[in-house]
């Protein structure tokens, strides 16, 4: 459909027995991925035993859980080495839907951008979905100073459900960022770095007990790392530090 390119859904798992098999089947629905990636992050449930019965599904199960980050690192490897031209990152939680597949590989396979996110603040879908008050308060607020330190203007830095294109990926020295949730946030600081433009869609949400989320504790450490990444950004613009996120 995008000039014989080839379209990887990757899912970072982590405990998603209940909802992973219901993401799955909406993603091939869309009927335009050509192959899906499954990497388990050590999961405690059967996670792995469900993503091996899922057709054109590689699988790939950590042997220690190395965590959020770490488990992208994997998912964007295995998608480059099985040819992937657009690479989709779908949480297979079921919070984002994947009926925005052909929109956000359309937009990268016809050449218009190599990043797009799916924003949960655009359209006004966050606290519609029923996003935490509290959440939506950091979000707006870290996303604010962010788009200061980084100069750009996004709607929102932290939504996990992102596309890439393999020219994009294969420029990002991933390897250098965090195994943790800011993992998210030092991705997309380097491709701002790099001088790419990054696109969104409004994306409706979902929350409900088995989505997976962080708790407080864990929350306020990613806000803290989103506001440091952004203040080495800038402070290496400016040339005053080295920082192995930016060169």
């Amino acid at each position: 459909m995008y000039k014989k390119q080839k379209v990887i859904v990757v899912m970072p798992a982590y405990n998603a027995e209940k909802t992973l098999k219901k993401t799955y089947d909406e993603v091939m629905a869309q009927e335009v991925v050509d192959q899906v990636i499954v990497v388990d992050d050590k999961s405690s449930d059967h996670t792995v035993e469900i993503a091996k019965n899922l057709p054109n599904t590689i699988v790939y199960p950590h042997q220690e859980n190395l965590g959020y980050g770490g488990n992208q690192k994997s998912c964007y490897k295995l998608a480059l080495k099985n040819g992937g031209d657009i690479i989709i990152m779908v949480h297979p939680d079921y919070q984002y839907t994947p009926k925005l597949i052909p929109a956000m590989a359309s937009m990268i396979g016809n050449g218009l951008y190599h990043c797009v996110l799916g924003s949960r603040i655009l359209g006004g879908y966050a606290l519609k979905g029923g996003m935490p008050v509290w959440k939506y308060i950091s979000n707006r607020f870290l996303t604010f100073f962010e788009n200061i330190l980084l100069g750009a203007k996004i709607s929102e830095y932290h939504s996990g459900y992102r596309a890439f294109s393999r020219e994009l990926l294969q420029k990002l020295d991933i390897e250098k960022n965090s195994n943790d949730f800011v993992f998210d946030n030092q991705i997309l600081a380097q491709i701002v770095w790099l001088g790419y433009t990054i696109a969104e869609v409004s994306c409706p949400t979902k929350y409900f007990p088995e989505a997976s989320s962080i708790n407080f504790v864990r929350s306020l450490k990613y806000g803290f790392g989103c506001l440091f990444t952004a203040l080495k950004f800038r402070l290496s613009k400016m040339k005053i530090i080295k920082s192995k996120l930016f060169y």
